[in-house]
């Protein structure tokens, strides 16, 4: 089967420096590109790199791939941007891994997913969604501190240490710059005093878990938050638990708001569901249907190393999940 595979390429080289540090924070190395091509290889499969946006479409419609495996986020700030590659390949008739362009376009917003999540009975934090010209004041009535994050981004963008806001006093200043930088609606969202978890599923009818997992920081700390710059340094910052040695039914509470949050949005064949938890009580953060696949430090792939799944194994049942859910095995 000729396969294509889809993706954003970090660009080599100084960036823009009208952008922030974290623009390309989502794309990916040559080196994850390469790992998931041979993975597919070693399937059997003719792999064709497709990449995303203008050279998606010409070589999509060049090479008539029979499938595509999609981890394309989308450039840009559309808060759709992740619901292009679905959309393309539903009209061109390819078959494709992952969530379908709705479901890609609600996790991104992370304020409609928070709703759709919360219809279906799980607890979410209070939170307010502030516009272009929205006042802080609008958060005033939140418990603080709170967490002040862009609304329609993934892989942590915007989501520095000085995001956790202490007071109305100090929103100001926060607001202010991830509006100029990340120029989206920003969501103010109460802080849950707890443990900091992600769950990743897999498959369909019905979807099953690689593993919940804890992030757990390595240093003192008054309130914890899984930032931008923690991700960047995990190694020394924090430690991975999964499992966790929490309460079984702690545990049981997280699959069941991970198997609601699944199905409410609509997801796929793979996707990862952040939590935190508070009390033995989870609360929904977000929902990831592209996960990141670095080989050495995504989230999802530390989860399945720690579960004692390969990278082989991980790459070929989300192939195997979205070959099965449309009949092609």
């Amino acid at each position: 089967m000729k396969i294509g595979i889809t993706f954003d390429l970090k660009q080599s080289g100084p960036l823009d420096p009208s952008l922030p540090d974290d623009a390309q924070e989502e794309f990916d190395s040559p080196l994850t590109i390469e790992a998931i091509a041979a993975v597919l290889r070693a399937m059997g499969h003719h792999v064709v790199l497709l990449g995303d946006n203008r050279e998606f479409l010409e070589k999509a419609l060049a090479s008539a791939p029979d499938f595509v495996f999609n981890f394309a986020e989308g450039t840009g700030i559309s808060r759709s941007r992740e619901a292009r590659v679905p959309a393309v390949c539903e009209m061109l008739g390819i078959p494709y891994t992952g969530s379908d362009p709705l479901t890609m376009a609600v996790t991104l917003d992370k304020d409609c997913a928070k709703k759709i999540v919360q219809a279906a009975g799980v607890h979410v934090p209070p939170s307010v969604l502030l516009g272009p010209d929205d006042a802080p004041d609008r958060a005033a009535d939140l418990t603080f501190p709170v967490v002040v994050k862009p609304a329609w981004e993934g892989s942590s963008k915007g989501i520095r240490n000085r995001c956790l806001v202490h007071g109305i006093d100090e929103l100001p200043a926060v607001l202010s710059g991830l509006r100029a930088d990340h120029r989206q609606p920003i969501l103010v969202e109460e802080y849950i005093e707890g443990d900091e978890i992600t769950v990743g599923m897999y498959g369909n009818l019905p979807p099953r878990f690689l593993g919940v997992m804890r992030i757990v920081p390595q240093f003192p700390v008054d309130k914890f938050i899984y930032s931008l710059e923690i991700k960047r340094e995990y190694k020394k910052l924090v430690k991975y638990e999964c499992p966790p040695p929490l309460p079984e039914a702690q545990l049981n509470a997280i699959r069941q708001a991970s198997i609601l949050a699944f199905h409410a949005l609509g997801c796929r064949d793979i996707c990862r569901v952040d939590f935190r938890v508070r009390n033995g009580v989870p609360y929904f953060l977000e929902v990831n249907p592209l996960p990141g696949l670095n080989p050495d430090d995504s989230d999802l792939v530390i989860m399945a190393g720690l579960v004692g799944w390969s990278y082989e194994r991980l790459i070929t049942t989300i192939v195997n999940a979205a070959m099965d859910r449309q009949c092609l095995r």
